[in-house]
């Protein structure tokens, strides 16, 4: 792969010094870009997983536009840009097929996996908060759903389901609790479903993968943006809030291999809630405020079977760094569970009061 090329399709400032990769994300693979007058963000687009780059791109460009017009232009630097190629294309097709894409690079920046501290968490639901209320006039019609059923939780439960069928390499042998303990809580992961379907809930312009490592911190641990939009399509308020607190306030990381590690920071989610009830007072519903602890049990246990399906099925949709990376991923996800439904009333009691 001749990435010089590839940069040089780009409208960049300055001749290309350099470039780095960033070990992040499980989907795409990402790039620092340095030349001798700026930085940027090269990607490069996994078109097994989002089939329409078209329709992709579109919707970046017009979450990314509408966010720009709802900012101050002395902070226009901090949010997420798409740097156009050549040919005025949001995208770059180069001649082995691959599709590429850049952003601006926002100087002074980090991600991180996990919270540190109280003001973090809460700053972190103030963001999506935010980012929701900003996104709840998006000009029609709706975004692109590029990934259908992203989060049909009843649809993944029925793929982990094939996936056992199927057996690829025999690994049953090796996952039969975890199987019987999923699938013994799945009549009770039709919920946010049901109430959507009963339109009780409305959708809403989400976030869709409203992980921690999805939004950038300043050095002084302040939070910048939100960013990897790829998946912000129409869905439920409770899918991000449940998202959030599942990556959030682990107490561990998603790859951990010792398992007592594990729980979550009841602390952290109170700041979090705290947050996010301050950001979203203003449009969100009484029946959205009573789903969101919905949101926290039923996206952990999505989580935990997807993980799950993608170790059975041979490992074909997340990144992995070694054979037994997944099945670590479903067990982190399965010991939260547990810990979120051993305290789930006394977290959904703080839910309700703090926006009482």
């Amino acid at each position: 792969m001749d990435i010089t090329s590839i940069i040089q399709a780009f409208k960049i400032k300055g001749d290309f010094i350099t470039h780095e990769i960033i070990n992040s994300g499980y989907i795409n693979t990402t790039y620092k870009i340095i030349t001798s007058k700026d930085c940027y963000i090269l990607q490069k687009i996994n078109n097994h997983i989002f089939k329409d780059i078209d329709k992709l791109s579109e919707n970046i460009f017009r979450i990314t536009t509408h966010i720009q017009s709802r900012t101050p232009k002395d902070k226009s630097d901090r949010i997420l840009t798409i740097i156009l190629t050549k040919k005025n294309k949001r995208y770059y097709k180069n001649k082995d097929g691959s599709f590429w894409r850049m952003f601006n690079y926002i100087n002074n920046s980090k991600t991180i996996e996990t919270l540190n501290n109280e003001k973090q968490a809460e700053s972190l639901g103030k963001a999506f908060g935010n980012y929701h209320q900003v996104l709840s006039d998006l000009p029609q019609p709706k975004l692109f759903e590029v990934l259908p059923n992203f989060h049909n939780t009843p649809n993944r439960i029925e793929q982990l389901k094939k996936a056992i069928q199927q057996n690829q390499n025999n690994k049953l042998s090796k996952v039969k609790d975890e199987i019987e303990y999923l699938l013994s809580l799945a009549p009770e992961m039709h919920e946010i479903i049901l109430l959507g379907n009963q339109e009780k809930i409305p959708l809403r312009t989400i976030h869709q993968d409203a992980k921690v490592a999805n939004i950038l911190f300043n050095q002084n641990n302040e939070i910048i943006c939100i960013i990897d939009l790829d998946t912000t399509m129409s869905g439920y308020l409770a899918y991000d809030f449940g998202d959030a607190v599942r990556t959030g306030m682990n107490t561990a990381s998603e790859g951990e291999k010792n398992i007592a590690k594990v729980s979550l920071d009841i602390n952290l989610f109170k700041a979090f809630t705290k947050g996010y009830a301050k950001a979203s007072r203003n449009f969100i519903t009484h029946e959205e405020i009573k789903s969101l602890m919905l949101g926290v049990k039923i996206i952990t246990y999505e989580q935990a079977i997807r993980f799950l399906a993608d170790y059975l099925n041979n490992d074909i949709y997340y990144k992995i760094e070694y054979q037994e990376h997944n099945l670590v991923r479903t067990k982190v996800q399965i010991s939260l569970l547990k810990d979120i439904l051993k305290n789930f009333n006394q977290m959904n009691d703080f839910v309700i009061a703090s926006y009482q």
